[in-house]
């Protein structure tokens, strides 16, 4: 069966001057996974701004794509501290003239993942197959046959580099934020598999059949928030013992409450095949990478970044300082504090 595209009635989260967005679900057929594991029927949901423009040799001429991190989905971006501060009236992504495409990635959001029923039978995806699939929904489903920019964050970050590799000539602009070119290892990797181990580990977990969630999710949990804090701004919302106590309890509720053990364990094991070291070199777009001086994840000490962008012939690094703005890993969705680096980034690679 070919892939098809379905679009369904939708409200904004949010108010945008110029329009609101449009959700749809693009459906690939008899997926291959590249375990060689097979999905029937995969669901792709995303979310769109605007209308794609063609320029005189027929190429989309205004599509952005923007690809959220491990744990999210597209309408992260609907939050107005991403939202407010680019897609408005005037602003650099103006969603009155860009294609603007959010998509859910495999595993996330509106698209096909575990909990969807087939819980640990569900294949074992990983960032080549997700990729893959982002292609696929912005060439066959949404017909664009070229993008102006591709911003990624966090495991968005990393699939940009995955895609300024494999499809050099796609994208005119590159903005990984929040990542490193590099294989998950050392720190990153170990908090990682302390995630996976926590829920594998657990007897509630049942091999993926639980009933409820096992208690190891709470054990996960408790890692994301460390892993995704700023130890400012964690002290400023929590300068007292009580207040420290109060602060965890609240996310835990707020966290386990939207998170399910399979598609964590999944999600979190999904980077085991990331390594855009090799290829660097072939990256032909322009680069804008961003990282924070107060992320947990890619910590600046590692020094891995000033040596990995001598290799990308159009690259440019930038390590934001921390500042009463910064939020750690979660920086890369404070558009502010960035932006500047965006407008550059667009009038570099305007043509």
């Amino acid at each position: 069966m070919r892939p098809c595209l379905v679009f369904f009635a939708s409200f904004a989260v949010f108010s945008l001057p110029a329009q609101t967005p449009k959700e749809g679900s693009f459906v690939i057929s008899n997926f291959q996974f590249a375990s060689g594991e097979r999905l029937e029927r995969l669901n792709l949901h995303y979310m769109t701004f605007g209308t794609p423009q063609r320029d005189a040799q027929g190429h989309v001429s205004n599509a952005v794509l923007i690809l959220h991190g491990t744990g999210g989905s597209g309408k992260q971006f609907l939050n107005p501290v991403f939202a407010d501060a680019l897609f408005h009236d005037g602003q650099l992504l103006d969603s009155s003239k860009y294609f603007i495409i959010l998509p859910d990635d495999i595993g996330h959001g509106g698209s096909s993942k575990p909990s969807d029923g087939l819980r640990a039978h569900f294949p074992h995806y990983g960032y080549a197959d997700m990729v893959t699939a982002e292609y696929r929904l912005v060439t066959e489903g949404l017909h664009v046959n070229h993008l102006r920019l591709i911003l990624g964050t966090s495991m968005g970050c990393m699939h940009s580099w995955i895609w300024g590799e494999t499809q050099p000539e796609f994208m005119d602009a590159l903005m990984p934020l929040a990542c490193l070119p590099v294989p998950i290892a050392g720190r990153n990797r170990i908090w990682r598999k302390m995630v996976i181990d926590d829920i594998q580990k657990d007897p509630e977990w049942k091999n993926g059949d639980y009933q409820q969630q096992p208690h190891g999710l709470q054990a996960a949990i408790d890692l994301l928030i460390i892993a995704g804090s700023s130890p400012l701004q964690m002290q400023k919302a929590a300068p007292t013992p009580d207040a420290a106590d109060a602060y965890l309890a609240t996310q835990m509720k707020q966290r386990v409450a939207v998170n399910d053990a399979n598609d964590l364990m999944y999600a979190t094991a999904s980077s085991r095949d990331y390594d855009p070291s090799q290829n660097l070199e072939r990256i032909q777009a322009p680069v804008m990478w961003i990282n924070s001086a107060d992320d947990f994840i890619n910590p600046p000490e590692l020094g891995i970044a000033e040596r990995e962008i001598k290799r990308v012939k159009n690259g440019r690094f930038v390590l934001l300082p921390i500042t009463d703005e910064t939020r750690g890993h979660g920086t890369h969705t404070v558009a502010s504090v960035w932006k500047q680096y965006l407008q550059e980034l667009l009038e570099k690679s305007q043509h």
